[in-house]
């Protein structure tokens, strides 16, 4: 990372994860400029479910950073149910949307920190930028009946995580994947409380969900810390519900 101020980009920045992460990086003495649904004081609005949006978020997060663009975090998605005997039109839909919002979103603003990253002059063999893409357990280890259109952007959003670091490495970007489990966001409450709560928790040996914070600071080792060598890591943050 370069000795000066790191310039941040976070998407679903307003509450979670996203907040934490935002928090997080700004104790670091980070410029930190996230994204949301409605725009508030350090983040822009974008509905990522529109095709063409990310393209001009990253053109309104790069004029918000002074032109410059360090780390690009992607934490915006959606967990949105579906059951599989639903109307055709409605599974459609409900799979368009959470491809577009969770994995081209998240591929359009990859594309443009690429160019982006890989344009800027650097000394050799040092990192001009980086991307963390937080995922999901269930891009490994699947998800409900009714969620295998999040488990398929998840695991996209993996496998696109590790195209990049090979492909940019050697031109001074890396690329990092989380691997969430369940977090306890007020979705993730609801969620669990919708499946029985304490049978899903059964399932997890450490006996709790990991806290935003926790999260938090994983991306924040990857986006300050993490050394170069490092890319193309993909990091589980489940209490061991899912080990590889």
């Amino acid at each position: 990372m370069p000795e000066s101020q790191p310039h941040i980009f976070v998407t679903g920045a307003t509450r979670g994860i996203g907040a934490a992460i935002v928090q997080a990086l700004t104790a670091r003495g980070a410029k930190v400029i996230g994204h949301g649904t409605q725009a508030a004081p350090g983040i822009l609005a974008a509905d990522l479910s529109q095709a063409g949006a990310a393209d001009g978020l990253w053109d309104a997060a790069l004029a918000a950073l002074d032109g410059r663009i360090d780390v690009l975090i992607n934490n915006a998605g959606v967990f949105e149910a579906i059951p599989v005997d639903a109307p055709d039109a409605d599974w459609q839909a409900s799979w368009a949307r959470t491809m577009q919002i969770n994995l081209q979103g998240s591929a359009d603003l990859c594309r443009r920190m690429v160019l982006h990253a890989t344009a800027r002059e650097a000394e050799a063999g040092t990192l001009r930028g980086r991307i963390v893409n937080v995922a999901s357990r269930a891009a490994y280890r699947g998800d409900s009946p009714a969620h295998w259109h999040y488990a398929a952007s998840k695991a996209g959003m993996v496998a696109m995580t590790k195209s990049i670091a090979r492909g940019y490495a050697g031109q001074g970007l890396a690329a990092f994947a989380i691997c969430p489990g369940y977090v306890m966001t007020g979705v993730a409450e609801d969620y669990l409380a919708s499946r029985g709560g304490d049978r899903l928790l059964a399932d997890i040996p450490l006996g709790r969900v990991a806290q935003p914070d926790e999260v938090a600071s994983v991306a924040t080792y990857l986006a300050l810390d993490a050394p170069a060598s490092m890319t193309g890591a993909v990091l589980d943050v489940n209490g061991a519900s899912f080990v590889r």
